[in-house]
């Protein structure tokens, strides 16, 4: 049986890629880098460390990788307080999986992030773990954030289920062994190659059941 449930919080809870996609564009074209479609993907699933870095050493950004993430969460924050783009659903399938399993979330997104939304949410009290990539040596696809999770859940990660959207993060909850459920999100859908990965794929989710959970055990 599946003991608990890890939720990415970035393209399944919020619609967000979108939000960081055009901040971080901004941000860089102000600063004279270079921001493009191979940039903007390379990003995606990196911990906050990983995309600062890159934005300065492959983007072109003439700041220090500590003040290219303070700045960009700064904006991100003020977006978020503004507008939460929930995905239809986010808050019913919570609650739903809450009334059966221990949850966490195992997000790249950095750690003021992801208390706000969840605050903002009003889904903060449904989590009992929560873990950003940023607290953990490697981001997705490497394993550590949902090993962390797990540890903090005090699950087996192979008794857990990860809910997922990104190559990248198929990829990270796959090799920390947990069961996995794609959910094919239509502005960033994974690659086929990580899609075939994943234990069950849904296409929303309305179709995040206990049962389909139990299912991929």
């Amino acid at each position: 049986m599946i003991d608990a449930v890890v939720f990415d919080m970035d393209g399944v809870l919020i619609q967000s890629e979108e939000v960081w996609d055009e901040i971080r564009e901004r941000y860089v074209t102000e600063r004279g880098g270079r921001y493009d479609a191979e940039v903007q993907r390379a990003m995606m699933g990196m911990s906050s460390t990983e995309w600062s870095r890159y934005l300065q050493k492959t983007a072109g950004v003439p700041d220090e990788p500590q003040a290219i993430n303070d700045e960009v969460v700064r904006r991100m924050l003020a977006a978020y307080r503004d507008h939460l783009p929930l995905i239809d659903g986010a808050q019913a399938a919570v609650r739903r999986l809450a009334g059966r399993y221990p949850l966490a979330v195992a997000s790249s997104s950095n750690r003021p992030l992801i208390d706000t939304v969840l605050d903002v949410a009003g889904l903060a009290p449904y989590f009992k773990a929560t873990v950003s990539s940023e607290e953990v040596a490697h981001g997705k696809p490497a394993p550590d954030v949902y090993l962390e999770a797990a540890r903090r859940l005090g699950a087996d990660p192979r008794r857990c289920a990860a809910i997922e959207d990104s190559h990248g993060g198929i990829r990270s909850a796959n090799a920390a062994g947990m069961r996995v459920i794609a959910i094919l999100n239509p502005s960033y859908p994974p690659d086929e190659e990580s899609l075939a990965q994943a234990d069950a794929v849904v296409r929303s989710l309305a179709e995040l059941t206990t049962e389909l959970i139990d299912a991929t055990d």
